[in-house]
């Protein structure tokens, strides 16, 4: 703590952990300052620029540029030092200025610079009142050691602290309030100074340390928590069963569906005495008509072409050269290398470039299974005249998890009318600038350890509603830094404004239509979509999406906003199945391989029909068993087209939503010594 009473502020300088970048981002929420300090050579390396992405994509507060050491070089370096510096600050920090900082009136000139710098406002925490954390005690529960109530003192900024709103501890969750304390502030920035009583002319100014020491009444309490005024911690719906939700049919309730179909099909027939129910079955009745009439296609057969290899045996004798032989020791560098790759991890990233690369080539077609009837495997599914323009209603068939998550109204009203109510009501509790103590209830005594290891401990009241699950919504484009392929619904940490957890997400295109094609994997051409289940939380609010690697490091994969919350956005995935022409007439053709039943053929004839090169037709009747059509074209086919089917089905994502992330591997610089080059020649 810095106390400057002749330029009437007070600063508090902490820094990071070197590669801790979740709590470099944790400070840049709270910080009104960031002092980056730069290398007086190189200015900063891979991991400072990697750390400056991640800071602009969240939300840069005020900040100030300064090199230290630059005149520890020789007078000729120092100007070539300045001009490189300035080149390559001018990349990231294009109308900024450098300070020096190496001598004590270089330091008064940057702390002038940090009062009379104009300050930038974050929106998401300019409407919420948070706290950092300078002191922490926690006094445990009778009943249980490992939960008690956490004291945490500090300064409140943004907002006014209401004791009956919650208070979000970044990386830990919600906790309710009891009491909120006023003691006196350890950092007076015009410190009191109390006359002696023997001697009148001698005054004697209590010190920061001495004032803690003789402040022996007890710490004035400003409010206390009223339990009917109290937010509520309840984050998810009890769905009651009785209340009919909606949900896809249980596999026993679809035998008991495909059981009486059986029974309705029965057909009462006249026949013989002694006939089986095998001959029963081609006696037909008076009325029947023959609809047979692609029976005889039944039994087509399929010419199989070999080719024979045909190898030319040739031995030709090749004249052995005279060369000199030599031993080369292996190299340490590859030893190194090769220890460290990890075999699995290279075969599944592997199989990740394939399936993308595959999905880039042929979008969303997949192949009709032959082990299943393709009426069972795509059930779920439905055909749509018109992606855009064909109905679909977003309350139909919704999973269980929907039961559980809250969904307002009208979401953008709500918001309006909270921010309303923050810029005009007056709201009790602990004004802006006070030094308090936050009675925090409930807490796991894990947090209180996670401060003592040096780590920051910051807490954000919470509007209303915003520890309830909902769908949320997040707009993000590919960071250009990453280039592995990301898969729907894997796991990835998430920097959603003040929160930070983990959850499996889906991927949509970013459209204005009602529905919202599902993205197998981030693309990195367009923005996309990012939908989860999460806490509510109110725009704006900045978006970091990092993915855990297999080494432990967390690694930037996708930056944006957050758009909406809105359990009524529907992503819907697509599935295109493909058949091949195999006679082709003027407007007919016979198409085959898109499925391998009569029933499959007969399940789907509603369904239209699409060509690679613009086409469009339906389908006329199964020819044969074995999944051969007729279908119908509004022109001529070429042989060389395709024949598709598209089939949609709302897609939602997995509840994984949780709000602890282990800590990341820190950035660790590997030395490996120099090996000696070897002369080849």
């Amino acid at each position: 703590m810095l106390l400057c009473p002749g330029l009437k502020h007070r600063w508090f300088f902490t820094s990071a952990r070197p590669g801790d970048l979740h709590t470099v981002l944790d400070f840049a929420k709270v910080a009104d300052t960031i002092l980056f300090l730069l290398d007086p050579l190189e200015g900063w390396d891979s991991t400072g620029d990697y750390c400056l992405s991640c800071l602009f994509a969240q939300g840069l507060p005020t900040y100030t540029l300064a090199i230290q050491g630059i005149l520890g070089l020789p007078p000729k370096k120092q100007i070539e030092a300045r001009k490189k510096l300035s080149k390559v600050v001018e990349k990231r920090f294009p109308d900024d200025k450098l300070l020096l900082l190496d001598t004590q009136q270089e330091a008064g000139m940057l702390l002038r610079q940090l009062v009379n710098q104009k300050q930038r406002h974050l929106a998401f925490r300019d409407r919420r009142a948070y706290l950092f954390a300078h002191a922490a005690d926690f006094v445990p529960n009778e009943e249980n050691n490992f939960v008690g109530t956490l004291k945490i003192s500090g300064y409140v900024r943004g907002q006014t602290m209401n004791v009956n709103s919650l208070l979000h501890i970044i990386g830990h969750g919600d906790f309710q309030m009891k009491q909120i304390d006023a003691p006196m502030d350890p950092f007076p920035l015009n410190p009191r100074v109390i006359k002696s009583q023997k001697d009148p002319g001698m005054a004697v100014e209590i010190g920061v340390m001495d004032a803690v020491a003789d402040m022996e009444e007890d710490p004035k309490v400003l409010m206390k928590a009223d339990p009917n005024r109290q937010e509520s911690l309840q984050t998810e719906v009890i769905p009651d069963p009785m209340e009919g939700e909606q949900t896809w049919p249980t596999e026993e309730e679809l035998s008991e569906a495909n059981d009486f179909l059986k029974e309705r099909s029965k057909v009462v027939k006249k026949v013989p005495k002694g006939t089986s129910s095998y001959q029963a079955e081609w006696i037909l009745d008076e009325d029947s008509e023959n609809d047979g009439e692609g029976d005889e296609y039944d039994d087509i057969e399929h010419e199989d072409f070999m080719e024979e290899d045909s190898q030319d045996e040739s031995s030709e004798e090749e004249e052995e050269e005279e060369c000199e032989t030599m031993t080369i020791g292996e190299s340490v560098r590859d030893d190194l290398y090769d220890e460290k790759v990890d075999k699995e991890a290279e075969e599944k990233m592997l199989e990740k470039y394939k399936q993308e690369r595959l999905e880039e080539m042929f979008p969303d077609e997949v192949d009709t299974p032959r082990d299943m009837a393709a009426r069972i495997r795509f059930q779920k599914y439905r055909g749509l005249k018109s992606f855009r323009t064909s109905p679909w209603d977003p309350k139909e068939n919704l999973p269980q998890d929907y039961a559980r998550i809250f969904q307002f109204q009208n979401f953008i009203n709500t918001r309006k009318r909270i921010f309303k109510e923050i810029k005009e009501k007056e709201v009790e509790g602990a004004e802006v600038g006070w030094y308090v103590t936050l009675h925090v209830s409930e807490v796991p005594v894990s947090v209180v350890e996670y401060f003592k290891r040096g780590a920051p401990l910051i807490g954000f009241s919470l509007l209303p509603h915003e520890q309830k699950m909902s769908v949320l919504n997040m707009v993000v484009s590919r960071h250009p830094g990453n280039t592995e392929p990301v898969k729907a619904k894997e796991e990835l940490i998430f920097h959603c404004g003040f929160r930070r957890f983990r959850a499996s997400p889906l991927f949509s295109q970013h459209t204005a239509a009602d529905k919202h094609k599902f993205q197998r994997f981030l693309t990195a051409d367009m923005a996309l979509v990012v939908t989860v289940y999460a806490p509510i939380t109110f725009p704006p609010a900045s978006v970091l999406l990092f993915k855990q690697n297999s080494n432990g490091m967390h690694s930037l994969i996708a930056t944006g906003h957050l758009l909406s919350v809105d359990p009524d956005r529907m992503v819907i995935k697509r599935v295109v199945l493909s058949g091949h022409p195999f006679k082709i007439f003027t407007k007919m053709a016979v198409v085959r391989y898109m499925f391998f039943s009569r029933e499959d053929v007969l399940w789907f004839k509603p369904v239209e029909l699409r060509t690679k090169w613009g086409r469009r037709g339906h389908i006329k009747e199964p020819l044969g068993t074995h999944g051969h059509m007729k279908c119908s074209f509004d022109g001529k086919l070429k042989s060389q087209d395709t024949v598709l089917m598209n089939l949609y089905k709302r897609v939602f994502p997995k509840w994984t939503y949780d709000p602890y992330i282990p800590e990341p591997v820190l950035w660790v610089k590997s030395e490996i010594s120099a090996v000696p080059e070897v002369d080849m020649q």
